[in-house]
């Protein structure tokens, strides 16, 4: 038996002029939103489509405004938890050593002197800053043995809140030996311009070390003002530095001197410690930077020695 189709039997061959039924490819709509513009994307949840103005990116293509603000309606709510951040070591022995030598000023003090800390002799012989001592008797470890006393358990609580607080943000920005630094710098100053400035009594506290790391913090955040993170530190910054100056004048026993002194000191350690011009320089800026306010520190107390009437009685 042949096989073979006989003529008539063969297919005439395709039309190339001849339309053709589309198969597949890409159904063209118009967004369910703005029927001018026309899409092939359709939202995962709901199935309308969208065009590029209304697609959200979600896990698997994209989803429509109404069908996210759905999810966002009716979706778990997420508890946040605020946390200032953990201090380094260095800010956590600070804080340690400080709240230890409160304890030897209860013991010292008596019961008593919880609330208000213990009397001024007791105070002078624990290492207050007194300038008679350190004019007369040479006795200049005041200058920095004061940080480590307060007058009573609301003044330690207040410095510690904020030693915690700039303590973690100056310790983490620029690393625990600068850190030291910045807070021991502006604490000596801070005592310095208060021993040259301020008047003859006891002084104790932090708040000048303190001081300077807030300074710090502002030196820091001016410097990256471009970011809007680090504009709004610097606002915050200013408004504490306004007010605390206006409790500071408000308030007698406050040593607005000592705050200012540190305040100071702070923001321009703060700028020397990142150093400026040429990389290659800035370890030398930075260290003579730093040497440079130790030395201003020490001309005040000299100036001070220098100028300070006869000895006065304790």
């Amino acid at each position: 038996m042949d096989d073979s189709a006989t003529p008539s039997q063969i297919p005439d061959p395709p039309d190339p002029e001849a339309p053709t039924e589309r198969t597949s490819g890409l159904t063209l709509e118009t967004c369910y939103r703005h029927p001018q513009v026309l899409t092939g994307v359709h939202c995962t949840r709901c199935g309308r489509p969208i065009c590029p103005d209304c697609m959200n990116p979600a896990p698997v293509g994209y989803q429509c405004p109404v069908c996210v603000a759905e999810a966002r309606r009716v979706g778990p709510r997420r508890r946040v938890k605020l946390v200032l951040g953990q201090p380094g070591w260095v800010t956590t022995s600070l804080l340690i050593a400080n709240i230890a030598m409160f304890l030897v000023e209860v013991v010292v003090g008596g019961q008593n002197s919880l609330a208000a800390g213990p009397n001024v002799q007791k105070l002078f012989d624990l290492g207050a800053m007194y300038p008679p001592a350190i004019a007369e008797l040479h006795q200049y470890w005041r200058l920095i043995s004061a940080m480590f006393l307060h007058a009573g358990l609301i003044h330690l609580a207040l410095n510690m809140y904020g030693l915690y607080l700039f303590g973690y943000l100056i310790e983490s920005a620029f690393g625990w030996p600068r850190f030291l630094a910045i807070y021991f710098i502006s604490g000596f100053v801070a005592s310095a311009t208060s021993f040259a400035f301020g008047p003859i009594a006891v002084a104790v506290g932090a708040s000048g070390a303190i001081f300077g790391l807030l300074g710090a913090w502002v030196a820091y955040n001016y410097r990256r003002r471009e970011s809007a993170f680090a504009s709004a530190n610097l606002r915050w910054a200013l408004m504490l530095i306004a007010l605390n100056l206006f409790l500071g004048f408000s308030i007698a026993q406050i040593d607005n001197f000592a705050h200012i002194g540190g305040l100071v000191t702070g923001a321009v350690a703060g700028s020397f410690v990142e150093g400026f011009g040429p990389r290659s320089i800035r370890p030398l800026v930075r260290v003579g930077g730093l040497v440079a306010l130790v030395v201003i520190g020490v001309a005040l107390v000299a100036w001070r020695v220098a100028t300070f009437p006869a000895l006065r009685g304790l």
